[in-house]
């Protein structure tokens, strides 16, 4: 997953490193910083502790898709469980169950995946991702349902397209073949956040 680069593409590279560390400095003086801040710090401090070799992701930006991807399986772990203690149905319960099963499971293959790669990824809820769920934890009954089904297939459309990206544009050969095998699993998720969307709606007319 990584390669050497030129000369000029080190120097462009290094000017973006210095201004996101600068950032990164900056705000951590204003807030503590989430799972993923750090992570992305410590993937930072990686490349600037190499001083023997510059090393960078290749164009497919694999360390972003696993970071965001980490980000993306916490958050429906979270919303998962949520949905078994809130939601009002059964089908909704059932798809909490099985969203926390399955994305407990790709996020263990993901962080040993990762870890082959030496690549720092999100370990807790983001802060965007607390959003959402305090954003859906302030609902009840059949108004919960309703949003929990439309939040899962808004969410699983977007990641089957990251995670389409991946099957054909990266190239590191192991996330292309994860991403490839996690698509089928993606898209029957969204075929139920569907199904469970269309029963609450029946249910709000």
């Amino acid at each position: 997953m990584k390669n050497l680069i030129n000369l000029k593409s080190i120097l462009l590279y290094t000017s973006c490193l210095a201004g996101t560390l600068i950032f990164a400095t900056s705000c951590s003086e204003n807030k503590k910083m989430d799972s993923k801040e750090i992570a992305e710090k410590e993937n930072i401090e990686k490349l600037a502790d190499n001083e023997e070799t510059i090393v960078v992701i290749d164009n497919d930006n694999g360390t972003k898709f696993l970071m965001d991807v980490a980000e993306l399986q916490l958050e429906e772990i979270s919303l998962g469980k949520l949905a078994q203690q809130k939601g009002t149905s059964a089908h909704v319960k059932e798809m909490g169950k099985m969203m926390e099963t399955d994305h407990s499971k790709s996020f263990t293959e993901l962080s040993a995946l990762a870890q082959s790669k030496s690549v720092s990824i999100p370990t807790s809820v983001t802060d965007d991702s607390k959003k959402a769920y305090t954003s859906l934890e302030e609902k009840a009954g059949n108004e919960f349902d309703k949003a929990y089904s439309d939040m899962m297939v808004k969410h699983h459309e977007d990641a089957i397209k990251l995670f389409e990206k991946a099957s054909t544009d990266s190239e590191d050969t192991e996330i292309k073949t994860w991403a490839t095998n996690k698509l089928p699993g993606l898209k029957t998720h969204l075929d139920h956040a569907k199904a469970c969307k269309e029963k609450s709606d029946k249910l709000t007319t």
